[in-house]
């Protein structure tokens, strides 16, 4: 993992992007184990949320941007890849880039035999004639992805504050700082659904426009169909 980042770092062209969702944000006037600067007293107990965000984030570590996703669905294989595309049509309007390579953990929704996912993230590639490098941090090595220490700023920032409310939620994350950088904020609207997934047939077509590590297959998948 290091040699893949240190290559994307040192190279013209390729830009990284640290991905992953954040813990599930409960609204409401809730405590979150920490004294309220707003002198008002919370609930100790969140069984019955207003509303609960799922929170999804990206960071651009070699230029210190960051960018959030919130949403009222679940944060699925579609999510990810619909939030990468908003993300890239964005990125491509101001950077010449040929390759992305992408760091995540290896989670359930977006791990490198997730069928919905890889089918997806190559089509994503194929559509824009894009270069991606997925590369998966280890288990419990997840601390080392540099999105993790984005959530734990914005932890710190609205440490303190009730979550009462979506526009609380939403204003707060938009004034956090990263390097001097406040983050792109977008709430998603729509309804995604879990349990998508290809049969093995169609599973089979898709692994064939892909490279995997011949030894860390599970961590380190190439889509280049600049070479198809």
């Amino acid at each position: 993992m290091h040699k893949l980042n240190r290559e994307a770092d040192e190279t013209p062209g390729i830009l990284r992007i640290s991905l992953d969702a954040k813990a599930r944000i409960k609204v409401g006037p809730f405590s979150r184990g920490g004294y309220s600067r707003q002198h008002k007293d919370g609930i100790d107990h969140d069984f019955d949320p207003d509303v609960v965000l799922g929170l999804f984030g990206f960071l651009l570590p070699e230029h210190d941007d960051t960018h959030f996703y919130f949403t009222k669905s679940k944060i699925t294989a579609d999510f990810i890849v619909d939030a990468i595309e908003s993300l890239w049509s964005e990125l491509k309007q101001t950077r010449k880039i040929h390759t992305l390579v992408l760091n995540m953990d290896n989670g359930p929704e977006n791990n490198s035999h997730r069928t919905q996912f890889i089918k997806r993230i190559v089509d994503f590639a194929y559509s824009n004639s894009l270069h991606v490098r997925l590369g998966y941090y280890p288990p419990y090595h997840s601390k080392y992805n540099p999105i993790e220490r984005v959530w734990g700023r914005l932890e710190n920032h609205w440490n303190g504050e009730l979550l009462d409310s979506e526009e609380k939620v939403l204003g707060l994350a938009s004034t956090m700082t990263w390097k001097g950088n406040t983050p792109t904020i977008e709430m998603v609207e729509g309804n995604y659904n879990t349990g998508a997934k290809l049969t093995k047939t169609e599973m089979q077509k898709y692994e064939q426009r892909i490279s995997r590590h011949p030894k860390l297959g599970k961590y380190f998948v190439d889509i280049n169909p600049l070479r198809a």
